[in-house]
Parts: C-alpha cells; structure tokens; sequence
C-alpha cells in the first residue's frame, strides 16, 4: 500500500466515522425530545422542519453555535478550550474498531477490546480538566464528582467486559461476534447459536448496563452536573461551541456504548439465520437495530428514574457490583475449563 493511499484510506474512513456519528447524535437528541415528551403526555418538537418538528436538533445547534464563546478571566486558558476536544475525540476514536459486517470496520484490532477501554477511559480525562480549570466552585466539585464516578464504574464496567473475553477466548471484536455465531446446539438438524447474553452472560449484561448509564453521567447517575445542586457541574462555565460539543459527545456516547454491548452481548452484526454472505450486506442494519433497542432502554430510564445521592452511588458501585462482577468472572471462567 502507497503512502498516499494509506492516508486517503485513513481520510475516508475518519470523515464516514465523524458523518455518522454526528447524524446518530442528532437522531438520538430527537428521539430523547419526542420520547420524553410521551412519556409525560407532552408534544414535543412541532415546528422545527414541519410538523414533526425533526429539524429541532439542528435548530438547537445553530443556536449554541451562534452563542458567544466564553472564557473565564480565572481560568486556564488552554486547559479550558481544550476538554471538549479530549471528550469528544476519545468518543470517536471508540467508534473505530465497532464492527458492523464481517469486512465493515475501520480497524479490526486484535486487541479491540483493549483499545475499546483503553480510549473510552480518556473522557474523564476531559471532564476533570473542564471542571478543574473553570475557575467556578460549582464546575470543581462537579469534576470532583464526576471522576469519583466515573473512576467507580469503569470497574465494574471492565470485569463485566472482562467475562465476555473469557468466555469468547479473544479480544478482538470481531472474534466476539464469530464466536457467538457459533453453533451451541442442534435441534432436529437445524444448527442452533445465541447470543452471549443467553449463553450466562445476563448479569454482566446487566452490570455493563448500569456501569454504562452512569459513564454517561446520565439520571439517576447525574451527580456531576445535577442542576439542582451544581447548576450545571462541571459544563457550568462553557458556551457556544464548546458546550455544543461536550452535549454532542454525550449523545455519541450513548450510541458507542450501545453499539459495544450489543457487540459483546447481543451478537453486533449477526442475527440468527442469516447466511454468512449476506452480512456485509444487512449486517449494518441488524446492528443498528440493536443499538436503537439499548438507546431507547436508556432513554427510558432517564425519564423514569430518580436522581442517586452521591454516597448511594459509591455504594452501589464498591460494594454491589465489583463483588457482584468478580465472582461472575470466577464463574464463568470455571464453567469455560469444565466444559
């Protein structure tokens, strides 16, 4: 491969990634708008883009975008401008090793699930130097919150993916899907495969999901922005574009994560009964729709639940789910070598 085809390739391939992660982002802020609105017997978007109002995501961006871009006098600088970048990256750069067919990802990593966590740990990064260099009380103690919980939950996040490892025997994310693809058994001749989810990993589904919410900071996992208490944590100091992306990185996020646990759970692209050849073809949309299915969970809960305290959160973290997370390792690592 020519230097110059190698770095159109990589060109390509960043531009296809930024485009739908963007337009994923804009559906998933509507689909919260219309939801949510449902759910309390609200309309929702109307008019934004005709009646329907779909353009309302669209409307909010150019309106954050036309807003000044505001720096502290106490803050630091450089610091300031550049968490939403680190925040925002780190979410993207997660999205490159998704797989959506056999042949359809941007780099099939042998260690794609070591990349995975690796990359997606560097958005607390941002969130501790956007709230430490507001120069704002508020802005500080929602850091502060936020690697405390973020620090708490990548733990249980990890040994719940660390299971999925085991019970595959790879790290690559493409291994993970073929090896749920895998027959389990037979019935009557028709060659039978799950997902993992049905193969004893419903409680690291279930440990990955709560971990994943409140890696999204999202209610009842809340804390480092509660409006209520910090008025908006640590986002309180940022404006116009920077805040466009820190609210665009959150609802990327929400996609990327989705995407993963249907990667390491549900089976990704593969679907039982479709041929082998055709997963390039409808593997997208098998995985999309799987990813529609945990959005909408996670939408669900943000507009059903209450908010945590604080020591609540820890609690449940330290002494709940890591225990919870080991012996489940410890499970099913035994039941791998026995059978």
């Amino acid at each position: 491969m020519t230097t110059g085809f190698f770095w159109a390739d990589v060109a390509v391939k960043i531009i296809g990634i930024l485009v739908i992660m963007m337009t994923g982002a804009l559906v998933v802020i509507y689909a919260e708008l219309k939801i949510g609105a449902h759910m309390q017997t609200r309309i929702g978007p109307y008019y934004a883009g005709g009646r329907w109002g779909w353009a309302q995501p669209l409307a909010d961006g150019l309106k954050f975008i036309q807003k000044e871009d505001l720096v502290p006098n106490g803050a630091d600088s450089r610091v300031f401008k550049l968490a939403p970048y680190i925040v925002i990256m780190a979410t993207l750069a997660t999205f490159v090793v998704i797989p959506f067919g056999p042949d359809l990802v941007a780099a099939d990593l042998d260690l794609g699930v070591f990349y995975l966590l690796a990359v997606a740990s560097l958005t607390t990064l941002g969130v501790l130097m956007a709230g430490w260099s507001s120069a704002n009380k508020y802005s500080l103690l929602g850091g502060l919150r936020a690697a405390a919980q973020l620090i708490a939950y990548e733990l249980p996040l990890v040994l719940a993916v660390v299971a999925v490892v085991v019970q595959a025997g790879t790290m690559s994310l493409n291994g993970i899907v073929e090896s749920q693809a895998e027959t389990w058994f037979t019935v009557a001749g028709i060659d039978i495969a799950v997902p993992f989810i049905l193969k004893g990993q419903i409680i690291s589904f279930i440990i990955f999901g709560i971990a994943a919410v409140a890696e999204l900071s999202r209610i009842p996992f809340d804390m480092p922005i509660a409006e209520a208490e910090l008025t908006m944590g640590y986002l309180t100091e940022y404006s116009g574009l920077r805040f466009t992306m820190f609210f665009l990185g959150e609802y990327a996020s929400i996609i990327v994560l989705s995407a993963v646990a249907a990667t390491l759970f549900l089976g990704g692209y593969w679907a039982p009964f479709v041929p082998e050849e055709m997963l390039n073809a409808v593997g997208p949309l098998i995985l999309l729709s799987k990813i529609a299915l945990l959005v909408f969970v996670i939408i669900w809960i943000r507009w059903t639940w209450p908010r945590l305290r604080e020591d609540q959160l820890q609690v449940l973290a330290w002494r709940w789910m890591i225990p919870i997370a080991l012996a489940n390792i410890l499970v099913i690592a035994v039941v791998k070598v026995a059978f």
